[in-house]
């Protein structure tokens, strides 16, 4: 039987400045809530904020971005959505706590069936390019692993608006897989990129930083 329901939701959860058209995009930056005080938003450049920023506060004013902390809640009813899509924001989320706690709410916000897609840096690929020039800095930094506490008023300003962005876990495909099966999602595989499982599955971009990702699809239980 189609999942395919004009009442059930496609969400793009941690969306940044890549929202699906037509999709419920979230993300927990600062900015998010300060696009919606025009006030605020007039302000920024007179705060030193580099046009990145202002240029995110036009695309989550454009696309109706909501903020929603997903660790914790996501603002959406239980078995709602049909698809859940996020990209390159799980790595940002503590393993250990954090993980579990937004795969859980993924998880109830999908009905039975629907699908979890996930695109995240490919820890395979940096592993390979290492080994290939043999450069330890060069892989180091690839990771974007936390790299201290930001210092100066404009470097704490950027943390404050857009957020922790330092990774704090990598993956590849096997360990994503496990992942999201330990926390009760089945069928999950890797995919190639611009493939997917999800029927129809219209704007959303199946190779959104095709270099660097690995995307992996499961389903709820």
């Amino acid at each position: 039987m189609s999942l395919t329901n004009n009442c059930l939701l496609r969400v793009n959860l941690g969306c940044g400045t890549t929202p699906t058209p037509g999709w419920r995009n979230f993300d927990n930056s600062f900015t998010v809530r300060l696009a919606r005080v025009s006030r605020l938003l007039e302000m920024l450049p007179c705060l030193g904020v580099i046009e990145q920023y202002l240029e995110f506060a036009r695309v989550v004013r454009q696309h109706g971005i909501r903020w929603a902390d997903t660790t914790r809640r996501i603002p959406l009813p239980d078995s709602s959505a049909e698809v859940v899509y996020s990209s390159h924001m799980i790595e940002h989320l503590d393993p250990q706590q954090e993980v579990p706690r937004f795969l859980t709410e993924a998880h109830r916000i999908l009905v039975p069936g629907g699908v979890l897609r996930l695109a995240v840096p490919d820890l395979r690929k940096r592993a390979a390019a290492y080994l290939e020039t043999q450069d330890a800095d060069a892989f180091v930094a690839s990771l974007l692993m936390a790299n201290g506490t930001p210092h100066g008023i404009l470097a704490v300003a950027r943390r404050v608006l857009v957020g922790f962005r330092d990774h704090k876990w990598m993956y590849d495909a096997r360990s994503l897989v496990r992942c999201l099966e330990r926390h009760g999602f089945r069928a999950a595989r890797q995919v190639p990129p611009g493939e997917t499982t999800i029927q129809n599955p219209g704007p959303l971009n199946l190779r959104e930083r095709e270099g660097e990702s690995v995307y992996v699809e499961a389903r709820r239980g």
